[in-house]
């Protein structure tokens, strides 16, 4: 089974049980300042997990864009990916464990699905703490469906618990669905969740049935809900008996470009297979990242940063390889061919995915120059004064500002008889990912996850504005992001010059224009294509004709949107732009604020 039949047959599945196709959200999140791009299929829907109603329903399912980035650097083996596509359904208190379960069973083992032997299913469950209890039920329902009680394990709290995506919020225990791979066990301890390969997790059932509080206590949330998920990539290995995601088609054409690139095989040797597989996932992420609908360009903080980080360690990898610079051109097209019928974004950002990889790959060529030789004036002076360790600090000033992979500066420093100070890189990296945290949750406040009177007058605002910015400017106008806090919006869109002040001045004649008429504003659920049909303006690719929110602002404006709203454009007082300049090639960037 290939990846599209999969995505296919998994959403009929759950279209049978009774749950809308809702259309996957966007890789940076919307309404969760907690991570810096959408980690799993739940991350979109937190709102409604915690009681807000989903216009498309109490029964969900979908296919998501999915970017963990927090292991990065074991990316290259055979298992981790960076990117990777997530099916998963929703229960909106709605059904419960006993459903959820049984449908898992039957989606892995009927013949009319995924048709695994239930011999070779294996299974874990919640063993139970201090606070919660053993999740003995999903104990019995696994039995009840004919799996023996010798293949279900309790394990703990870091094995089978579903904790909030924060400090507190909807969480419970989970149940995980694993394959026998037929393997010899590596021991008398050896279950599933062992790395030695024998068991293959294929699915997860998370019930999430608790509220974590501030002071470490669970209580029970308002409504019981079911969040699933299921690893494209992982299950069609599994389905197709390869060895490792690599070796599917989802990876295969961008191998095989960089095998013929390099003069290379990626079986070779295992640094060559490592190689291979860090330039075509690191490769896939960036074009996930670069063609998404709010997508960003490499910084040096935030998301932009472990963009930079993904392309740079890309490149690096690459060098090892062979492959001539210039390289990430032509595979990004290779990656764009292979998946733009299921997500066309990636063909129609193509040219905006391509400028950056290559300007990127320009930039990290010379910061590896300029890095060399700070590195050299450095080790010139230890060297000279019988040093023998390397600062670690300085390691990761190398690795932040120039670029350097500290890879390099081991090898480096090696040659000269020293050691770098891993201690001191670690806590200088943990001192600068706790201001690219501190930096994203203040980029995300006034998402969904803020709705206080103050940002939700700016968010409307933000409405306002964009379509003002198309009344002046032109239709090619489209929002690229936005930030709102309490005291003012930020908001990023198409644009390939900077704003005159006469246009300046007519974009916020037309918004306060329209504060001043004191407009009404409604809402009204209706499918993607309703709405698009009804003028609303839409800035994600709905295929599926699930159920929106679509906003309309007297006859000024109609757009598809999640996020609060004042009820009359009146409340909104005078809105003013403080600030219009560059956010990237072809995106501009407004800082507003509305004053009394």
């Amino acid at each position: 089974m290939r990846a599209d039949e999969l995505r296919e047959m998994y959403l009929d599945f759950f279209k049978s049980k009774g749950h809308s196709v809702i259309s996957g959200s966007s890789l940076i999140p919307q309404n969760d300042p907690t991570v810096l791009f959408t980690t799993a299929g739940m991350h979109p829907l937190v709102p409604y997990l915690l009681g807000e109603k989903h216009p498309s329903g109490i029964r969900l399912c979908n296919c998501q864009k999915c970017v963990r980035t927090g292991d990065i650097d074991s990316v290259g083996d055979t298992s981790h990916l960076t990117f990777f596509e997530m099916l998963g359904n929703w229960s909106l208190g709605d059904y419960f464990k006993e459903d959820a379960i049984a449908w898992s069973h039957e989606f892995l083992t009927s013949k009319s699905y995924l048709g695994f032997d239930p011999k070779q299913l294996h299974v874990t469950v919640f063993e139970g703490n201090e606070n919660v209890p053993m999740d003995e039920e999903s104990v019995a329902i696994w039995q009840k469906l004919g799996i023996p009680r010798e293949h279900i394990f309790a394990l703990p709290i870091e094995d089978n618990w579903w904790g909030p995506a924060g400090k507190t919020g909807p969480c419970g225990p989970d149940t995980e669905m694993f394959i026998d791979t037929g393997k010899v066990a590596c021991g008398a301890n050896c279950r599933p969740g062992c790395s030695c390969g024998k068991y293959f997790e294929i699915w997860n059932d998370v019930f999430m049935q608790y509220s974590k509080q501030e002071d470490g206590s669970y209580l029970p949330l308002q409504q019981n809900n079911v969040d699933t998920g299921m690893g494209v990539e992982r299950t069609i290995a599994m389905l197709q008996g390869k060895r490792n995601v690599y070796e599917t088609e989802l990876f295969a054409p961008v191998i095989e470009m960089v095998s013929e690139k390099s003069g290379k095989r990626m079986d070779e040797s295992e640094k060559t297979g490592m190689a291979f597989r860090v330039v075509s996932d690191h490769l896939r992420s960036s074009v996930f990242i670069l063609g998404d609908e709010q997508g960003i360009a490499p910084s040096n903080v935030g998301q932009g940063y472990v963009l930079r980080r993904l392309i740079r360690r890309a490149v690096r990898y690459a060098k090892q390889l062979g492959l001539e610079p210039g390289f990430s051109g032509p595979l990004a097209g290779t990656i764009i061919d292979n998946y733009k019928h299921v997500y066309p974004e990636l063909d129609s950002n193509r040219e905006h995915i391509t400028r950056e990889l290559v300007q990127e790959e320009e930039k990290f060529e010379k910061t590896l120059t300029r890095g060399m030789s700070e590195l050299e004036k450095v080790l010139s002076k230890l060297v000279e004064h019988k040093q023998t360790q390397f600062p670690g600090r300085v390691a990761f000033k190398l690795y932040d500002t120039c670029g350097f992979p500290l890879e390099f500066t081991e090898e480096i420093c090696e040659e000269h008889g020293l050691k770098v100070d891993h201690q001191g890189f670690d806590k200088a990296f943990a001192k600068h990912k706790e201001v690219s945290k501190q930096s994203a949750e203040k980029a995300f406040k006034g998402g969904l996850a803020d709705n206080s009177e103050a940002t939700t007058q700016l968010h409307t605002a933000t409405h306002l504005l964009h379509k003002a910015l198309q009344m002046v400017l032109g239709e090619h106008v489209k929002q690229k992001g936005s930030n709102i806090t309490e005291k003012r919006l930020r908001f990023d869109f198409s644009h390939p010059e900077k704003m005159t002040m006469e246009e300046r001045q007519k974009v916020e004649d037309v918004v306060n224009d329209v504060i001043s008429k004191d407009f009404p504003i409604t809402v009204d659920t209706m499918t993607i294509e309703e709405a698009r049909e009804a003028g609303a303006m839409a800035l994600f690719s709905g295929k599926y004709g699930e159920q929106v929110k679509v906003f309309t602002i007297g006859d000024f404006s109609k757009e598809v949107c999640g996020g609060p709203h004042v009820e009359r454009t009146g409340e909104l007082g005078r809105f003013r732009i403080a600030k219009e300049g560059s956010s990237s090639a072809g995106v501009r960037r407004i800082r507003a604020v509305l004053e009394a």
